[in-house]
């Protein structure tokens, strides 16, 4: 073991050497005390902003399930001159709109700062608005390509901006906070702000359906009018921080690093960008791309799946959303918490998976509607965490900068091609059972167990040849720059499992 030991340290001091530093900055020590109050700071800072740009994004593009079921005749697709797969042909295009900007406004948000994020916020809270007058099908269509477009990088960007704040240990309970809490606490949001809208008195031409749009759409609007002046620039330039503050933030992004940065970003190289698309930004894509199709579906149609399981008002379905996405909330944070208890991502992901199992096996094995909802339930708890997980798990173990942003925007953007498959899950000609969509959803979480434990023995094969030093040879005939872009492929580089 103590050889083992000294062969890492000796390649730590070469990096160093390499890198023009002595090997003492390696071992920097970072004062626990300061470093938990600027942890309370960047919490109590970040955290609940990025909640409510999240909540905002999920509502926005959420809000056509809750608009579908408004009106006792369905008003929503009557007005618009819809019928059939319309539907699912429209939100099909606004997932095709959304995973092919992920990775370019990425790269915009690496190269402009936080400021694309602020732009993002606004962009799509004015096409929600702008839905709020569509008049016929043509109209919807291209709303929901303008709403991919504009929602597309926003998820991804606030994973990246974190990433540059936290370690990577501490960015799993963080993303549980903040993207596990908020498409569930935005769906119950969502289904009360719909169900009081609608009956509320209409204004002018916004009406029945429309002034869900009208609404959400302001209140959007007005949130990224605000992060225009308060979102937070990277750590060595953010007027969050003090002077003191901010090089203690770098000191530990530094301290997790193989190669030490001091927050500076890497020139974006074509070489970089193509490097990202690795083996394990794949298997990670691959587990959000099935998490989707099992939860997305489900989330997109869940005020269409209650109305099924009895004779309820529009306002009834839609308040019985609510308490589906309030259990998944908790369920969120407890696990993401876990995640970072055990200092494992896969286990969490295989528990939400096992809830998801169960619940669609009894969506399907039974036509009682007391069971199924409560199959909602276990459906929607176990679909909340996983995604977080698996977009966490990428960004810990992708380096450097350029990669880390490339990977958090890839595996979105191929993870919603899952979504794709969900629009097409709940269709009209499988209700009120929707046996296939189910099944479908069931067997998407079975391979998500077992592609996150083949993912698992992956990364502990790679970590043991590591230790053995067997990628030690990466470090050998490189220049400063090569080795600082080495990034996960660095033999200090330990992946988190």
């Amino acid at each position: 073991m103590s050889t083992k030991k000294n062969s890492q340290d000796d390649i730590a001091i070469e990096s160093a050497e390499v890198k023009g530093e002595s090997s003492s900055s390696i071992n920097q020590e970072i004062d626990p005390i300061a470093e938990k109050k600027l942890l309370r700071k960047l919490d109590f800072t970040l955290l609940p902003l990025f909640w409510l740009i999240y909540c905002a994004n999920f509502i926005d593009r959420t809000a056509i399930g809750n608009a579908r079921i408004a009106g006792e005749h369905h008003d929503h697709q009557k007005d618009l001159g819809m019928s059939g797969f319309d539907l699912n042909i429209a939100l099909t295009l606004f997932y095709l709109s959304y995973m092919i900007i992920e990775v370019p406004s990425n790269l915009a948000l690496k190269r402009f700062g936080s400021i694309w994020v602020a732009c993002l916020v606004i962009s799509f809270g004015a096409v929600a608005l702008g839905s709020a007058f569509m008049r016929n099908y043509a109209e919807l269509i291209v709303t929901r390509i303008l709403l991919g477009i504009a929602e597309g990088g926003t998820l991804a960007g606030l994973v990246y901006c974190l990433s540059r704040f936290y370690r990577r240990k501490e960015l799993v309970i963080r993303m549980g906070f903040f993207y596990g809490l908020s498409p569930s606490l935005a769906g119950a949001f969502g289904g009360l702000l719909a169900s009081g809208l609608l009956v509320a008195d209409d204004f002018g031409p916004v009406t029945r359906w429309r002034k869900i749009f009208f609404i959400e759409g302001i209140i959007t609007i007005g949130i990224g009018i605000c992060l225009l002046f308060i979102m937070p620039e990277d750590p060595s330039k953010t007027r969050l921080l003090t002077e003191s503050e901010r090089a203690l933030a770098i000191a530990r992004i530094n301290a997790d690093a193989a190669v030490k940065t001091d927050g500076h970003k890497e020139k974006t190289t074509l070489k970089l960008v193509l490097r990202s698309f690795n083996a394990w930004t794949i298997v990670c894509a691959m587990g959000y791309l099935f998490t989707n199709i099992s939860f997305q579906g489900l989330s997109l149609f869940l005020p269409t799946v209650i109305d099924s399981l009895g004779d309820f008002t529009v306002v009834q379905a839609q308040l019985r959303t609510v308490p589906c996405y309030i259990a998944g909330a908790g369920y969120a944070v407890f696990n993401c918490f876990l995640s970072w208890y055990l200092n494992s991502r896969g286990i969490s992901i295989i528990g939400c998976m096992i809830f998801q199992t169960v619940g669609y096996a009894l969506a399907i094995g039974t036509t009682n509607p007391h069971a199924r909802y409560a199959a909602c339930f276990l459906s929607i708890i176990g679909g909340t965490s996983s995604a977080p997980l698996f977009l966490t798990w990428g960004a810990d173990n992708a380096a450097p900068d350029t990669m880390r942003a490339v990977a958090t925007a890839t595996i979105p953007a191929i993870g919603a091609l899952g979504s794709i498959i969900a629009v097409w899950t709940y269709l009209p000609n499988d209700a009120p059972n929707y046996h296939i969509g189910n099944t479908l959803n069931l067997v998407a979480a079975v391979f998500v167990i077992a592609f996150t434990l083949l993912g698992m023995l992956y990364l502990h094969l790679e970590n043991r040849k590591r230790d053995r030093g067997e990628r030690n040879y990466r470090l050998e005939g490189k220049t400063e720059k090569q080795i600082r872009d080495l990034g996960y492929r660095h033999p200090n580089f330990r992946y988190q499992l």
